[in-house]
């Protein structure tokens, strides 16, 4: 039987929220320094300073990155629903090819991020900065040729 009850947990979980957010926002009005900097009202793009184009190409590791926290994150979501149901699988001949699985599938992740430490993917230092803006470099010189070509292309299609 439907009732409205039941859902007041739910209920008083979302005004809790919703008062945590906005009285946060307005502690930090009213108790926040204000003093407007140069640093302060640059906007910020990605842990990438916002300086030239906003179509400037950005470095494929900014992408795998992101990649990666999908993959690890998918990871949270396949493991919290069977560390809850592991108990009652442990107790019948199922618990040990459930945990077999599980622990192959850390395996297999594990693998995948030594292999990402390897490639120095999350070496965000002097070295891969140089890197990437040679690639980003590499990328936009490409594309100006790109262009030169399609505007060769389209000038004799213009002139008929």
């Amino acid at each position: 039987m439907f009732s409205l009850s039941d859902y007041l947990p739910i209920a008083l979980m979302f005004l809790v929220a919703v008062g945590f957010a906005a009285g946060n926002v307005l502690l930090s009005q009213l108790v926040g320094q204000h003093k407007a900097t140069r640093t302060k009202t640059m906007p910020y793009e990605c842990g990438k300073d916002p300086v030239g184009s906003a179509r400037e190409r950005f470095s494929v590791k900014f992408y795998l990155v992101a990649m990666i926290f999908i993959l690890f994150d998918i990871e949270l979501i396949f493991m919290l629903p069977w560390a809850v149901v592991f108990k009652s699988f442990a107790t019948n001949n199922l618990g040990t090819l459930i945990y077999v699985e599980m622990m192959t599938f850390v395996l297999l992740l594990l693998v995948g991020y030594v292999y990402i430490l390897k490639k120095g993917l999350f070496e965000w230092g002097q070295r891969a900065r140089v890197e990437a803006e040679a690639e980003a470099r590499t990328l936009e010189l490409a594309e100006a040729r790109a262009r030169k070509v399609e505007a060769r292309q389209a000038a004799p299609a213009r002139a008929a």
